[in-house]
């Protein structure tokens, strides 16, 4: 099973949106997002992809009532998790947490696969020897919003195989969409 993993979107529609297009494309099956969505409206871009998307909240928050509500929404395939998140996909155990700090102390216990952070903007992916004698798996998949000189980037990531894909949305993405709105 492949799932798109991303995080710090920070309300940048056009790059959330083409990130989970290509992940689709790819063959992702789920989408897991590590924080700082912050509108929960933004989400909405993505429901014509017609994937279950695995949210957490970061440290800019936005509206976790809204969210809560788009969560509960009839048929709706979002599912907002909290400040972190247990889930189980492909077999797999995965840990969704916003911040790094977090996510090595969770991979550190060996309960989980794969861990999943944001918060720092920096892409980072790492297996670390966990406290039980496996593997676990950290996955900071950098800033899908580009926020700041840091590229919008996310991970496809293979839950079978365990491996893990940077891959990156061009930024002037956003500024055509922006452009043509605007036009």
């Amino acid at each position: 099973m492949k799932v798109c993993i991303l995080s710090d979107s920070h309300d940048h529609i056009p790059l959330l949106d083409a990130a989970v297009a290509d992940a689709r494309a790819a063959g992702a099956e789920a989408v897991l997002h590590a924080g700082d969505l912050v509108a929960p409206s933004t989400l909405r871009c993505l429901e014509k992809h017609a994937l279950p998307v695995h949210v957490i909240h970061g440290n800019n928050t936005g509206d976790l009532h809204a969210l809560t509500q788009l969560a509960h929404k009839p048929g709706s395939l979002v599912h907002y998790h909290g400040m972190d998140a247990g889930v189980e996909l492909g077999g797999r155990s995965i840990f969704i947490v916003h911040y790094p700090h977090y996510a090595y102390a969770m991979a550190a216990t060996g309960d989980w696969d794969l861990v999943c952070c944001g918060h720092s903007h920096k892409i980072e992916i790492r297996d670390i020897v966990n406290c039980q004698g496996g593997v676990t798996w950290v996955v900071n998949p950098g800033t899908i919003g580009g926020v700041g000189t840091a590229p919008a980037t996310w991970v496809l990531g293979d839950l079978d195989t365990m491996t893990f894909e940077v891959r990156e949305v061009p930024k002037s993405l956003e500024y055509r969409d922006r452009v043509t709105a605007n036009a």
